[in-house]
């Protein structure tokens, strides 16, 4: 068993239009300065924080599949497919699969917050397909709620997200004060969270906010909270993909 736990001073750092829109990555690119490189199909990882309402201008994809999960507040979204702006708001989530090429512009509304995650589906074979859109809402999502504990399914069993990319699954998972919940867990995978609220223990590990953890080679994903409520965001990948992704590309070239 294997705990990381990256802290946000250790994480990249960005900004949009002159620091309205800041972010702090857990995966970044090279001039980001993360301490993290791509890994498992996970490219790119940035909490991205509207300091006032912002517009980030027209820009190009290809290849892979970039996912908004919008966490507070309002996100709107543009693109050369569907070209009209469509709203988001907290808990819903966007992914474009942006195939042999996209372009899109995002607004962000003042305090709005948002994780956006590209994960690479195998490029080789999304870069000959025609880019697709989809949102789902909130309400779309299942949840569990057990004594302390809710958990949102937001890709996996009983979600409607699809994606091409193999081997994810990703949850919200909310604790009470006091709360333990052991998340099943499979050594094949790679667990990826991001502590979105208050304290809690991973596997013997503490995690604050806006830590970010990579966990390996476990059974069970152990989550427990002492005097704090805490939420968590985690994703769940391929530890072996079985195919070349950009990332182990780059660290060849």
């Amino acid at each position: 068993m294997s705990i990381q736990i990256i802290p946000k001073s250790r994480q990249g750092a960005g900004a949009f239009n002159g620091g309205e829109i800041i972010e702090n990555k857990p995966i970044g690119f090279p001039q980001d300065h993360s301490s993290v490189s791509p890994y498992s199909n996970l490219f790119y990882w940035a909490h991205a924080r509207a300091v006032t309402d912002s517009t980030i201008g027209l820009h190009p994809h290809k290849g892979f599949e970039i996912c908004s999960f919008v966490l507070k507040g309002e996100i709107r979204h543009f693109d050369t497919k569907l070209k009209e702006w469509r709203t988001l708001e907290a808990g819903d989530v966007q992914i474009i699969r942006a195939g042999n090429g996209i372009s899109h512009s995002e607004f962000m509304a003042k305090d709005g917050e948002m994780f956006q995650i590209w994960f690479d589906p195998n490029l080789e074979a999304t870069l000959g397909k025609p880019a697709s859109y989809d949102d789902y809402r909130a309400s779309s999502f299942p949840a569990t709620q057990t004594e302390g504990v809710r958990m949102t399914t937001l890709v996996g069993e009983g979600s409607p997200f699809q994606m091409d990319t193999p081997g994810i699954r990703v949850w919200r998972i909310e604790l009470a004060a006091g709360s333990h919940y052991a998340l099943p867990a499979d050594p094949k995978k790679v667990y990826s969270s991001y502590v979105l609220d208050g304290v809690l223990n991973l596997n013997g590990t503490e995690a604050v906010l806006s830590d970010y953890a990579i966990a390996r080679d476990l059974s069970a994903l152990e989550l427990v909270t002492a005097a704090q409520p805490a939420t968590i965001f985690i994703i769940e990948s391929l530890a072996a993909v079985g195919y070349p992704t950009y990332g182990q590309m780059m660290r060849r070239g």
